[in-house]
Parts: C-alpha cells; structure tokens; sequence
C-alpha cells in the first residue's frame, strides 16, 4: 500500500466554466461579452483536496468522472496539483459533474448544474482500506452521491474511519430538508461538520448559530462550524468551546468554491495540529483568497502566502 495520506477527500468533484461579469443572461440569442473565462476543478471535495494540495499536504481524491473531455480534464488538473487520482472512477452512464457559473459584478455566482458522475461512482470493498489510508478524511458533497448514499456505503466508510481514528470532516451541497437524513445517518461519525449558514438553516428549519449548532450537536457531530460568508465563522464544539472568527476584508471577484475551500484549509491546520481559532483563520484565509481570483482555489498559491496573508490581512468589521 502507498505511503499514508494526509489528507483524503471523498465526494462531490466537478468541471467548471466560469465567467465575470454577467448581470443579466443575453436575450433571445444576443451576445454579451464579458472580462473573463476559465475553467477550474470546483466542488466539496475538489476544491477542498486542491487546496490541501496547494499547502503541501499528500493527498487523494475520490469520486467520479465521465468517459468525456471534462473528465478528462479534471483529472489531468488534479494530477497537475499533485493529488493522487488512483480512486478517481470513470464512470461510462455518467456525464462528468458540470457547472456554468455566471459570477456577478459583485461575486455572487449563480450557476447552472449538471449532475452526473458524483452520483455514480462506487468504493468497493477492495478499496476501503485505500481510502482510509488517511489522516483526516474529508466527505463533501452530501446529496450529490446518490449510489453511494443510497447504499449506505458512506456511513460504512466514515464508520470505519473513526474505528480506525481517521480525523473525519463533513460538507454538503446545496442542502434542503430532505438530506437531511442522509445528514444524521453520517454525524455520528463526523469530527467536524462544516455547513454554510443558509445549509444549516435548510436542514434544521431553525435560525440562530447556537441553535443550529445545538441541533447537528444533538446529533452526534463532534463539532459543527458554519461558514457565514462576510459575516465570518461560528465554531462550536460538544466540549463547550464555541467563538466568532470574523472573515478578512478582500476585495472579492467571485465567491465560488469558498467554502470548499475553507474545508481545505481547516484540514491544514488540523494536519499542523493547531488551535482550533488557528485552524478556522487558515479556513478563512484559504476562503478569502479564493475569492480574489475567478475560479476555484484561483488565489490560494502556497501555505507560506496563505500564513502571510493571514498575519497581513485585516480583519472585517461585524458592525
């Protein structure tokens, strides 16, 4: 078996076409043009295991792609970042995952999905061993695994891994009430859940931080941190330690992929055995970064950079 790894992220990985500025979609079949185009590798596992990557950590990708060009191409750009693809499946009744993301003059970015090989792909028994040849073991993606959701195939991975003392970290996408049974099935075995706001909001049905946070506590997560976009993160952990981070102050050019990418940089400080305040701020850092460039990870270069921006970036104003 290869050397461990330190970081292994399982799940939603996608192909992104991206563009700024869009306000409106041309009618009929006019054209608009815009300032810029790219493609990037996105999603609750991509994002996250690329920026892990970016910090130096050894680290592996599972999911799937399509026979296709963006398969294709996601997986050249993976092993381009150094990310070990040997769990990467293709998979052939399966389009690559596929976004258009329309970011607007102000960074939000609304985004036309294609769902595909995220809700395909499969870990046999044979490979279980592979994917928790791990430190920390990140599930992103949740309600986009549809096989391996379904099957039960997650809870049996995440389980073992915390049989084994895996560090395990957890994100969705794009969560509505009905996941949210797929959710508890997996918080039980999760050391850190990591929802957006508006994801915790949708899950629970409930409003207030302490109260959501309370509520995935209640069941089974060892510590819950939402991402609150400008307004930072709340982090509250079952031993009773809870605090606010206030985000950075960026000039922000899209905001795709910036709670992935806080999945990733939460996973380095974890990786460096830092506090919990230090390991949120690498989060948000990775986060904020991400949001000066147009694509995912765009603005996250290395972990000296990342630490430099930290210790030279100001802090915004919660007023």
């Amino acid at each position: 078996m290869t050397e461990r790894f330190d970081y292994t992220a399982m799940g939603f990985i996608t192909f992104d076409a991206l563009c700024r500025p869009v306000s409106q979609i041309p009618p009929k079949g006019d054209t608009y043009f815009v300032e810029e185009l790219t493609l990037a590798v996105s999603g609750a596992a991509g994002s996250a295991v690329i920026v892990a990557a970016k910090h130096g950590l050894k680290t592996q990708a599972v999911g799937g792609v399509g026979c296709d060009d963006m398969g294709d191409w996601v997986l050249m750009k993976l092993k381009r970042f150094g990310v070990d693809t040997e769990l990467m499946r293709r998979c052939e009744d399966f389009p690559t995952s596929s976004s258009i993301v329309t970011t607007r003059p102000d960074g939000q970015r609304p985004a036309l999905h294609k769902r595909g090989a995220t809700d395909g792909f499969f870990i046999d028994d044979a490979q279980i061993d592979r994917v928790l040849n791990t430190r920390i073991l990140h599930v992103g993606g949740v309600g986009l695994m549809n096989r391996m959701d379904d099957a039960g195939r997650t809870a049996e991975i995440m389980a073992e891994a915390k049989r084994r003392g895996v560090i395990t970290t957890l994100d969705v996408f794009a969560s509505t009430a009905a996941d949210l049974p797929k959710v508890e099935r997996l918080l039980p075995y999760t050391d850190y859940f990591i929802p957006s706001e508006e994801e915790a909001r949708a899950l629970s049905g409930l409003h207030e931080n302490h109260d959501l946070a309370q509520f995935l506590l209640d069941r089974g997560a060892g510590c819950v941190i939402l991402t609150l976009g400008a307004q930072g993160a709340f982090y509250c952990h079952r031993d009773g330690t809870a605090f606010l981070s206030p985000s950075f102050q960026v000039d922000v050019k899209c905001t795709c992929g910036c709670g992935d990418c806080f999945n990733g940089g939460f996973a380095t400080g974890l990786h460096l055995e830092l506090t919990p305040q230090e390991c949120v701020q690498l989060g948000q850092a990775s986060s904020a970064q991400n949001a000066t460039g147009l694509g995912s990870q765009a603005g996250v270069r290395d972990l000296a950079r990342t630490m430099e921006f930290i210790t030279t970036t100001p802090h915004r104003r919660n007023d």
